[in-house]
C-alpha cells in the first residue's frame, strides 16, 4: 500500500553510468516501478509492474550505503509516481549529484532545480511519439540533456528536424542521439551525424557493452 512518504521501487543498484553526460562514472541507480508508455524497443519492461513499496527514508539510507556521489533516478517512468519529486529534492539535500531520466510524457515543471534532467523525446519509431509533452521543452536548461532513440533513417530525419525546430542545442546542454541497437547500427548513425555535421553526441549504451542485458547493471 502506498503511503505519503514512500515509492514503489524495482531496484537500487551501483554501476557505471551507461549513458548521457556522465557516462562511465560510478553511479547509484534508483529504478522506480511503473510506466504509462509502451515503447516498442523498451529494455526495462520488467519495471512496468511489481516492485516493493519503500519509505523515502529507507531509499536514502540504501543510497548512502554505496558511498557514491552520483545518483540517477530512472524507471519505468519515475515521474509517474508523485513522490518522485520529494525523493529528488531529498537526494539533492544530501549533497549528491542527481539526474532524472524521464520519457517526456510527464510534466517536469516541479522537478527540483538542482536536478539534471535527461528528457527522452519519443521518435515515430518508438510507437509513442504522440505522448511527447512539448511544454517540457521550454523548461530545459543548460544542465539538462535531450535524448532521441533512433530506429531508422526516418527517425533520424525526424530527430534532426525537431532539434532544429526547438533549437535544442541552445536550450539544453547536450543533445544525445542513441541508436536502437537491434534496429540501427551505431556506425550507421555516426555516419549520418558526421555527414550532416550535427552538433549532437552519439550515445551508445556502455552498460550493455560491458554486461549485456543483465538486470541491475
Amino acid at each position: 500500500m502506498s503511503t505519503p512518504d514512500s515509492l514503489r521501487i524495482t531496484e537500487i543498484f551501483h554501476s557505471l553510468q551507461g549513458e548521457a553526460r556522465s557516462v562511465g562514472v560510478p553511479t547509484v541507480f534508483v529504478r522506480l516501478t511503473g510506466c504509462p508508455l509502451r515503447c516498442q524497443y523498451c529494455d526495462t519492461a520488467y519495471a512496468f509492474e511489481g516492485g516493493k513499496q519503500q519509505a523515502i527514508a529507507d531509499i536514502l539510507r540504501t543510497v548512502k550505503d554505496f558511498n557514491c556521489d552520483y545518483v540517477t533516478v530512472t524507471g519505468g517512468e519515475p515521474l509517474a509516481q508523485p513522490n518522485c519529486l520529494p525523493l529528488l529534492a531529498r537526494l539533492c539535500d544530501q549533497g549528491l549529484q542527481v539526474s532524472l531520466e524521464t520519457g517526456g510524457a510527464m510534466p517536469i515543471d516541479d522537478v527540483d532545480e538542482r536536478v539534471s534532467i535527461v528528457l527522452d523525446l519519443k521518435t515515430p519509431g518508438s510507437a509513442e511519439v504522440g505522448r511527447n509533452r512539448v511544454e517540457n521543452i521550454a523548461l530545459l536548461r543548460p544542465k539538462d540533456q535531450v535524448k532521441f532513440v533512433i530506429c531508422d533513417r526516418k527517425d533520424y530525419e525526424w530527430s534532426r528536424a525537431k532539434m532544429l525546430e526547438y533549437r535544442l542545442t541552445e536550450r539544453a546542454g547536450e543533445v544525445l542521439f542513441s541508436p536502437s541497437h537491434e534496429q540501427l547500427s551505431a556506425r550507421e548513425l555516426a555516419e549520418w551525424i558526421l555527414q550532416d555535421r550535427l552538433r549532437v553526441r552519439l550515445q551508445v549504451q556502455l552498460h550493455k557493452i560491458l554486461w549485456g542485458g543483465e538486470q541491475g547493471r
